[in-house]
């Protein structure tokens, strides 16, 4: 028999949503009767704008015909659904044939990964969404977990916390061949300014590192003044890969569609391209994202789908709003929100674990312990906004009458 892949056995996965769900399912064990509400898992809960299903819809029709049959895609992406990418969300900052369609961010990161291998040393946010780590542990690119620390060995950490403006000091960073960042982000749910995302271009550029720039959330943006993409920033087409996701944009988390942004100036040193490499990977360990769904896409970024999602991003951002207003009220202090579905809550007195049992069993509500991010999120909670108006109401109402 084969050996287990050591790196694999590094892996520190699945901790945090694994104990959050052993911890419900007992209290619902518990409490049979118990209605439990969870603003702890970012997924969206509002259905597909009907202008999109209808589009699906059609085109899963058409695969029972001689003329609407597709197989195999072609190239990286329906090419209109490339063009709409680059034009409708990018306003002609990338070209389409810089646009590679996929099936999410998630997967994204893992090929990317893969592709600069075992030797890239990587920098990645504290806190920060797990992914981030999970797929370069397996490839190798770090040392082994350590408990004590909660960081794994080899990798650079950049502190994000409301005492550095949930920005890191890059006078004190070490260089690094990849830097993974996200805004507006995930978990904190703050921003980064204009001027912030430039000093961290500027950073990649002077050290010759690659930004991988998560923009998952860029559709909650509501201030003009705060950049969507990171190519909105001087040089970032020189260092930077972007990922984007239908998942929050249209509530594709089950469809899975997505795109990375490998822009044609982003080379290795020496001098060569890395797009070409990006592609051969996605031919190699890919065969693109559903043709269907892609329709999905198109229909997405049309004017009709663009205004649905924008409306159904906004009910979203007034959840978010009330959550804030709530928690502020019963005196935490809150940040993220305006921008992006997630608010990040101090838990003074309390680790983040005590802090969620706290509320679970006082009032069957569901959060995430802010320190599954990271150990710079211990003593905080995040609260998500993505559930459906009735619950996030009444979860305010359990939280202020208790």
């Amino acid at each position: 028999m084969v050996d287990r892949n050591p790196h694999v056995e590094k892996l520190h996965a699945d901790y945090l949503f694994g104990e959050i769900a052993r911890r419900k399912s007992l209290l619902e064990q518990r409490c049979p009767e118990a209605w439990v509400i969870s603003l702890g898992v970012g997924d969206t809960t509002a259905p597909i704008a009907p202008v999109v299903a209808q589009a699906i819809g059609e085109a899963a029709a058409a695969m029972s015909t001689p003329e609407g049959y597709r197989g195999y895609n072609e190239g990286f992406g329906l090419p209109e659904l490339q063009r709409r990418i680059a034009s409708r969300l990018y306003g002609g900052r990338v070209s389409p044939d810089e646009v590679y369609v996929g099936d999410g961010a998630c997967p994204a990161l893992g090929r990317m990964q893969l592709l600069l291998g075992s030797g890239c040393s990587i920098a990645v946010p504290d806190p920060a969404y797990p992914n981030y780590l999970f797929a370069g542990v397996v490839v190798g690119q770090t040392g082994a977990f350590h408990e004590s620390s909660g960081h794994y060995q080899g990798v650079t950490y950049l502190k994000c916390t409301p005492e550095n403006g949930f920005f890191p000091d890059l006078a004190s960073t070490p260089r690094t061949d990849l830097i993974f960042f996200c805004s507006p982000n995930n978990p904190t749910g703050t921003a980064s300014s204009r001027e912030q995302l430039q000093q961290l271009v500027d950073f990649a550029r002077a050290n010759e590192s690659i930004l991988l720039f998560d923009a998952a959330y860029r559709d909650f943006v509501r201030d003009d003044a705060i950049p969507k993409s990171i190519y909105e920033l001087d040089g970032a087409r020189r260092v930077a890969i972007e990922l984007g996701s239908f998942s929050k944009l249209a509530g594709f988390t089950g469809a899975r569609l997505g795109w990375t942004i490998v822009p044609h100036e982003l080379t290795y040193r020496g001098g060569k391209p890395l797009y070409p490499d990006w592609e051969q990977m996605q031919i190699s360990f890919f065969d693109g994202a559903s043709n269907i769904i892609q329709h999905g896409g198109i229909a997405v970024l049309g004017d009709q789908g663009l205004d649905a999602c924008r409306a159904t991003i906004d009910g979203y951002l007034s959840r978010a709003a009330l959550i804030r207003e709530t928690l502020t009220t019963l005196g935490y202090e809150v940040y993220g929100g305006a921008h992006a579905p997630y608010l990040w809550a101090r838990v003074p007195g309390l680790s983040s674990w005590e802090a969620f049992d706290r509320i679970l069993e006082q009032t069957h509500v569901v959060t995430t312990p802010g320190v599954g991010f990271g150990p710079a999120g211990e003593g905080f909670l995040r609260f998500s906004a993505f559930a459906a108006d009735r619950d996030v109401a009444e979860a305010m109402k359990r939280l202020a009458s208790r």
